[in-house]
């Protein structure tokens, strides 16, 4: 992938020099200025949610969320495992705080734990709200929108939940109507 994206750039950077070699060197600067500006926000919202999780796992908050959300867990896991449970909790808990590179570790530590038991449903589920992922409160696009300067950043709230309740509810049903049970 890396290969492709230098090939890219290389020939548009060619491009522009061959139409416009008086432009390329300011326009090159103004993008690595706003690269740069963008991956700043993005880490201090990062930062910020990541020590979120980290107090909620040293209160033990998070070991009680597994539990109050364990009956639930369990029966659209079709498992009973409880550390495999408290990491899918922590996962989808950061996917319904719009943090989808947070909650990475967890879900792939608790996918483990499920093809470890050969319960590939879980794994299938687990995969399938992840990349649906229910978003109660998308952070990630509103610190975008208002790195760019929306007058309303948080105005996709409503529109966000409502998508991504659907497509979680829907990819939900798809995975139990034609994944057999194991």
């Amino acid at each position: 992938m890396n290969g492709i994206f230098s090939l890219f750039f290389l020939f548009s950077a060619i491009l522009f020099l061959a139409t416009d070699p008086d432009g390329f060197l300011p326009a090159l600067l103004s993008g690595a200025e706003k690269a740069t500006t963008l991956t700043l926000s993005l880490l201090a919202v990062y930062c910020v949610w990541l020590a979120f999780f980290e107090m909620l796992e040293k209160s033990g908050a998070s070991k009680k969320l597994a539990l109050a959300t364990f009956p639930l867990c369990s029966r659209l896991f079709r498992t009973q495992d409880r550390e495999a449970i408290a990491l899918t909790s922590a996962n989808l808990s950061a996917n319904l705080l719009g943090l989808p590179g947070a909650p990475t570790p967890l879900g792939v530590r608790a996918t483990e734990k499920f093809c470890a038991a050969k319960n590939e449903y879980a794994a299938d589920m687990l995969f399938v709200l992840n990349a649906t992922s229910l978003q109660l409160l998308p952070t990630t696009v509103i610190a975008l929108r208002a790195s760019f300067g929306a007058s309303s950043p948080a105005d996709i709230f409503l529109p966000t939940l409502l998508a991504t309740l659907f497509s979680s509810v829907l990819g939900v049903l798809l995975l139990r109507l034609f994944r057999r049970r194991t």
